[in-house]
């Protein structure tokens, strides 16, 4: 279908995050979701609420100018590429916030009964999705599939405001070059899904979760 060419104020969206669940993490390795709409695996646990300041993302790019003999600028080319993510977590009495925060291995327990060891944070790389509800019901699900942590925020403790896990994390090469994949709106079929995260994850799709309707496979035997 071609493109508008008027202006469409349907176009236009806010930046919501979905009721009831929009920030979750899981372990390295865990099978990425394909499209907007496909159920998250079992592995991708919920972080709970984000400040009221949401999600910021942030890019860093350094670029190469090359100039002729006169001292102008003929081209000029970016080099180098980062991005990161800076969020609050709300809910400091949920463990999966704090084990956030504070690495897996430094928190144990369970919500609102725990203990965090305040350690150097190691090099844990991790999965995070952000669950967005773009204006018109139009789903927007952002997938980090390498994340390590880079950078905290201030943790204050008073009566004025809530307490805060501030997190900033590096989205890092999740292959090809791509530090992040935004799926707005239509799923993805359920063919080009898989060639995607094999790509990126370096596994085929269970196709049982990369179809919500589908029935599960049969095994198929061993070559003799």
């Amino acid at each position: 279908m071609a493109g508008s060419t008027t202006n469409d104020s349907t176009m236009v969206s806010l930046g919501k995050f979905k009721v009831g669940g929009y920030a979750y993490w899981a372990p390295s390795g865990t099978a990425l979701p394909p499209d907007s709409s496909t159920t998250l695996a079992a592995e991708f646990k919920l972080l709970g609420y984000l400040s009221e300041d949401g999600l910021t993302n942030t890019t860093d790019t350094d670029a190469t100018e090359i100039k002729d003999a006169n001292g102008t600028t003929v081209m000029k080319v970016i080099t180098s590429y980062a991005e990161s993510y800076q969020f609050a977590l709300l809910e400091v009495l949920r463990v999966e916030a704090a084990k956030m925060r504070y690495n897996s291995d430094a928190v144990t327990g369970t919500d609102k009964s725990m203990t965090i060891k305040h350690q150097m944070p190691s090099d844990e790389d991790f999965v995070l999705v952000f669950e967005i509800a773009m204006s018109g019901d139009v789903k927007d699900r952002l997938v980090i599939g390498n994340c390590t942590r880079a950078e905290f925020g201030d943790r204050q403790v008073h009566a004025g405001d809530a307490q805060v896990y501030d997190v900033t994390v590096s989205a890092n090469d999740m292959g090809d070059g791509v530090t992040a994949i935004e799926y707005i709106g239509v799923a993805a079929s359920a063919s080009e899904s898989s060639v995607d995260a094999e790509g990126l994850t370096g596994k085929v799709v269970d196709q049982v979760n990369a179809e919500e309707t589908a029935e599960p496979a049969e095994e198929v035997p061993a070559a003799e």
